[in-house]
């Protein structure tokens, strides 16, 4: 079967070829990418465009976008928003604990569903900074032989998880592409 070329991406010193006919999921922790825009952009994230850099012009199988609800985030309306876009939406609730300490997070959810989609993928792409991923990475790559690729905020994301990652995109290198409402740091 002959494969078509997508392009040569160039990161970190490696160089890799995607092709049209690599089968792609995309996971997107949703609280670490909206949390690192607002705190270092003052800035919302532009999924579409996120979802459009992950995919690169090969074939989608699924997108999931993994929420935690709370009374921060406009949930209604962001939820269709990224339906629209092409995700699938897991939502959880904000656990509050006794004394007010707040938990939330997708780890374990992201991870089982990466691992359980795994065998019908080629290529799984991680959107998260968070370096709790790493044993996540390098099981996916060495145990279920998938290439991972990475795309957070460079400022905030995990040097050891852009390490292992096969490629990493950081979004800090073209904001005005994937953020919304966005003004240039001094």
């Amino acid at each position: 079967m002959h494969k078509m070329r997508v392009r040569s991406v160039h990161s970190k010193n490696k160089v890799t070829s995607l092709y049209k006919e690599q089968r792609v999921g995309v996971f997107v922790d949703v609280q670490n990418l909206y949390y690192s825009a607002k705190h270092i952009y003052g800035a919302k994230v532009n999924f579409d465009a996120v979802l459009k850099e992950a995919v690169k012009g090969r074939k989608l199988i699924r997108a999931i976008a993994y929420v935690i609800r709370t009374e921060e985030m406009k949930e209604a309306a962001f939820f269709e928003a990224l339906k629209k876009i092409g995700y699938e939406i897991r939502a959880k609730d904000l656990q509050v604990f006794y004394g007010g300490a707040k938990k939330g997070d997708w780890d374990i959810g992201i991870a089982m569903d990466s691992i359980e989609l795994a065998p019908k993928l080629d290529t799984i792409v991680l959107v998260s900074g968070d370096g709790d991923f790493v044993p996540l990475v390098k099981h996916l790559k060495y145990a279920l032989g998938c290439r991972v690729e990475v795309i957070a905020f460079g400022k905030s994301a995990s040097s050891k998880l852009i390490a292992e990652a096969d490629d990493f995109v950081d979004l800090d290198e073209n904001p005005k592409q994937f953020l919304i409402k966005w003004r240039k740091q001094k």
